[in-house]
Order: C-alpha cells, then structure tokens, then sequence
C-alpha cells in the first residue's frame, strides 16, 4: 500500500508491502522507485515486511534540493522514525540505493541489523556514469507520452517506459523523475566511499552482477575481504542483475535472511 510523510515542505512517498514479517528497508537504484521491489517482497512473503520508498526525486517523491549521501540519509531514518522502527532493522539497497544503504548503516549503526548491498561500488569514478548521457537534454514533461519516450531514446524508453505520470492538471505528461536531478545525484556519488562501507559491522552480503560494468570484480572481491563478516553472492548478469536474473536475486536475498 502506498503512504506519505512529509519533510519539512517535501512529500517522501513510499509503499508498505505489509505483512506480518520482520522489517526490511529496501532502496532503490537511481532512475527507479520502490515499486521496483514487488516481486521480492511477493517472494519473500509473510517472512518479511518489505518498505520501498520513493527516494527522493524519484517516482511520487517530491523533487529537493540536494542529492547528497546526507540527503539521502536522512530521508530514510525520517521514513524510520516516521514508522516507528527504533529497533535495527534489516536493509537494502541497489545502486544508488545501496550506497545509500551502506552510508545509513555507518552513521546510524544502531538502526541496522543486517545489510545487503547489490550491485553498489566503493569507488565510483566519473567514466562510469556516461551511460547516462541520454538525460542530458531530455525533457521533463510533455503533452503526450510519445514525446517524451521518442527523446528518451531506446535507453532511456527502456528505464521510463511503465513510469510515466500524468502531470496533475491532466495537460500532460512527466518524467518519474527529473533529468537534472539524476545528474546531479549521479555526481554526487562519485568518489572514494570505502570508509562508509567499513564503518559498520553488522552481517552483510554483496550481491554482484558478474558482468557488471558499475562494480568490476577486483573492487567486489575487496569489498567482500575487507568487510568482517561479509558473504558474497556471485549471479550471471550485468549491472541490472536484480531485474535481469530475479530468481537467482530473489534465492540470494531469502538465503541470507534466513541466516539473521
């Protein structure tokens, strides 16, 4: 079921999958939403309580001013606070969202019991981002939704397709989320992030696209050994592992949260 809360003028909107389960905070990639997320949640059933925000920017997010890893931080402990979950509870991220994910667990250790990140480097250097040159110019509304897919271009079709929203006055359409927003938090995420990745010790697994072109090999080999009490989780697939080889995504995620 979707809800929303309210940072300061801002709506963070997200869905709870609900159920009986121990709590499960999953983030989402950048360009995405937390509806990304409804076949785990189906997958892992009555077992899990799955909670996907829209990050913000994204999806029935609203738009902010800063796509920092504080921004984004602090977003998810207010969606935390906002539902009560004091107690550490279990996390994940994909992407954008398990750098973010990552970043939570160091600078609030007491609220995470367990973290899988999948598919999230450590050191993300300015060349891994020229996949997203399509939004540069992109356009974020138009009268109909041909437009908007027609400028997006066979990449960009391909991420936004389903996500389209019509604009509130019914004159239009818009992106799920802004161009230059995503440029801004794909720049925001550059650099060394190895000191957040160690700063907490709670279990951890790395799910890792083996073809991946975000996370190569050696850097998720590095991750898994300098980790204490890390597990790895190799799948046949590239960056989009969750979405191109969801069986073997969904097996790894169950198994690791059957060990909690």
């Amino acid at each position: 079921m979707r809800h929303e809360l309210k940072i300061d003028d801002r709506t963070l909107s997200y869905l709870d999958f609900g159920g009986p389960g121990r709590p499960l905070l999953a983030l989402h990639g950048g360009l995405s939403e937390g509806v990304a997320f409804k076949a785990l949640a189906q997958e892992l059933g009555d077992h899990w309580r799955v909670i996907a925000p829209d990050q913000r920017g994204h999806g029935d997010s609203g738009r902010a001013t800063a796509y920092d890893r504080e921004g984004y931080v602090s977003d998810a402990v207010a969606l935390l606070d906002h539902l009560g979950l004091h107690e550490p509870v279990a996390l994940l991220g994909y992407s954008l969202g398990g750098l973010n994910a990552y970043h939570l667990a160091a600078r609030h250790p007491e609220r995470i019991g367990a973290l899988i990140g999948v598919d999230c480097a450590v050191e993300v250097q300015p060349g891994q981002s020229e996949w997203f040159a399509f939004l540069r110019g992109l356009p974020y509304t138009a009268p109909t939704t041909g437009e908007l897919l027609a400028a997006a271009g066979p990449v960009g079709g391909q991420i936004v397709g389903a996500a389209l929203r019509r604009l509130p006055d019914g004159a239009g359409w818009r992106m799920p989320f802004h161009p230059q927003d995503m440029l801004d938090s794909i720049e925001g995420c550059r650099g060394d992030h190895w000191d957040a990745w160690l700063g907490s010790n709670c279990p951890a697994l790395l799910v890792h696209g083996t073809d991946s072109h975000a996370l190569p090999r050696e850097q998720a080999d590095a991750m898994v050994a300098r980790r204490p009490g890390t597990s790895y989780a190799p799948l046949d697939g590239d960056h989009f592992v969750p979405f191109r080889n969801p069986r073997g995504f969904h097996r790894a995620v169950s198994e690791f949260l059957a060990t909690l």
